[in-house]
This record gives C-alpha cells, structure tokens and sequence, in this order.
C-alpha cells in the first residue's frame, strides 16, 4: 500500500498528473486509425491546451520568459508528438516537485498572463494550479471519449495509489 506523507503530496500528486496523462494519452492512441477524426482532433486540442499551460507555468516557476501568446498553439500536433512533450514536462514538473522546498512553495512569484495582465501565486500556487487543470481537462477528453463508445477511464487519484505493484514502474 502507497503512503502520503504532506510534504510529499506534491510529488504523489505529480506522479499521478503523470500516469493519467500517460493512460489518456494511450486510450487515444488505441483508437481505430480512420474513425473518429473530429473527436480525436477536439481531444488533441485540449491536451494540447494543457500542455501549453504547463509550459507556461514552468517557465513562470523559473522566472523565466516563454513564447506562448495565447493559450493553446495554432497548429495541433501529432498525438504521439504530443505525448513525447507531455512525458518531457510531466518529467520536469515532477522533479520540481520532489525537490521544491517548504519555503519555495510559499515564494510568491510575479509573471504575466498571455493577455499582458499581471499575475501573481506563490508557487505551491501555481502547482497545485497545474494538477487541478490537468484533472479538469482529461474529464473533457474523457467525455469525449465516452460519446464514442469508450468506456470511462479509471484514472482517478484512488485507482492510481492502489494500482497493483507490478503497474508501479516509473510513471512516465
């Protein structure tokens, strides 16, 4: 059994972001090549929005500048490119978590939103952001998902601490 000490809820909470998003990412990759174009298109977009965030937000936790203007990208990637880049971020922002001190986490952090207005989180903030996003955005896809036909996915925070022992290898 998965035991949760506070300090390390972040990274539990990361590890999970990391694992639903690599279970999505593979019930999409299952679907029948040529069925479901447009379903498949309005889930990559999404996902794609998701990531642009947390891009946005890694780079606000670095105080560092980014690209994005808007909130999702003009172009929708491939899904397997996107589930590469996703992996890469989930890596990053997992290892932040795990690292992060107590102190960090209450370091406010000033940046600007994509639409020039000033924002400003500490950055537990803005990490807690970032898995309460994600979570809202895969029930969208999962939606989706279960209008074609695909049964729900079971990936809840509960499903994924009491996932079996032989399914705990790395999660991304």
């Amino acid at each position: 059994m998965h035991t949760m000490n506070t300090y390390k809820l972040l990274t539990t909470l990361f590890e999970y972001k990391a694992w639903a998003n690599d279970t999505l990412f593979s019930t999409l990759a299952a679907l029948p090549p040529e069925s479901h174009e447009r379903e498949k298109h309005d889930a990559t977009r999404i996902l794609n929005h998701v990531y642009v965030v947390d891009r946005i937000f890694e780079a606000n936790l670095q105080r560092q500048p980014h690209d994005y203007r808007a909130l999702n990208t003009t172009a929708t990637p491939a899904l397997a490119d996107l589930r590469a880049a996703v992996r890469e971020t989930d890596r990053w922002l997992l290892s932040y978590a795990d690292t992060i001190t107590e102190a960090e986490l209450a370091e406010i952090v000033e940046f600007t939103f994509v639409d020039g207005s000033a924002g400003r989180m500490s950055r537990g903030e803005m990490l807690t952001h970032l898995v309460t996003h994600g979570n809202y955005h895969r029930g969208a896809v999962g939606r989706i998902l279960s209008q074609i036909g695909v049964p729900p996915q079971r990936d809840t925070l509960t499903v994924f601490l009491h996932r079996p022992e032989h399914l705990r290898a790395d999660p991304i």
